[in-house]
């Protein structure tokens, strides 16, 4: 008698650093491994995270979610996201470390089982120094996928590169004269760099105020509001 074949008995393969595969086959593993906290398809490649130290990683990335928190708490329509998984296209399935999308008439929404697809206007990552993923294959998929910003930390070289996506080229943004870069996306999302780097949040708060209280920003929360 012919065994018949159901879900039960199809062993489905754990995923692996390396593996090479589509959207689907990423998605299906990584759901019944609910012990991995973190894996990302990008390029159609499975990359695995490893343990995050509190220095290189942890508070780094607690810094910038201070930041973007407080500019969406003063800006009704947008939306920040903290390691959401975006489902970019069929070889592209990141978990970047912060997001900020607009949520409605914006280039991404949340689909009916609660993931990002498409493009968040800004992503941020977090990375060890210029040889990281971050500066190479994503940058390559965000850029791809029409993702308007994308902000990296270099943390053992102590910088930041904030790029602004123009003619299909990423182009680094420039600190003006007092060292603060300015979102062109996201008017009043200013950033006062050394601050940051420093570990000086009052600072960073205080120059994030100063971006909020512009006119641009008034308009800004003003325009996206219409799409409520």
């Amino acid at each position: 008698m012919t065994q018949s074949i159901t879900k039960s008995t199809i062993k489905i393969p754990l995923l692996e650093n390396g593996d090479r595969l589509t959207r689907l086959e990423f998605e299906t593993r990584y759901q019944q491994m609910t012990h991995v906290k973190k894996a990302e398809l990008i390029e159609g490649i499975v990359y695995m995270g490893s343990p995050l130290r509190i220095n290189k990683h942890g508070n780094p990335h607690g810094r910038i979610m201070t930041w973007l928190g407080t500019y969406e708490a003063y800006t009704q329509g947008v939306q920040i996201g903290d390691n959401c998984t975006v489902r970019l296209d069929p070889e592209n399935e990141p978990q970047p470390d912060a997001l900020l999308r607009i949520e409605k008439g914006g280039q991404s929404i949340v689909s009916e089982d609660g993931y990002v697809e498409g493009a968040p206007e800004l992503i941020v990552e977090i990375a060890a120094s210029t040889v990281s993923i971050d500066l190479h294959d994503k940058l390559k998929a965000y850029r791809r996928n029409q993702v308007q910003e994308y902000l990296v930390w270099r943390v053992d070289d102590n910088e930041i590169d904030w790029f602004r996506l123009k003619n299909e080229k990423y182009i680094k943004l420039q600190a003006d004269e007092n060292g603060i870069i300015k979102s062109e996306i996201y008017p009043g999302l200013w950033l006062e760099l050394t601050a940051l780097l420093n570990g000086d949040l009052v600072k960073v708060l205080e120059v994030l105020k100063q971006g909020i209280d512009t006119l641009e920003h008034k308009n800004f929360c003003q325009k996206i509001s219409i799409n409520d």
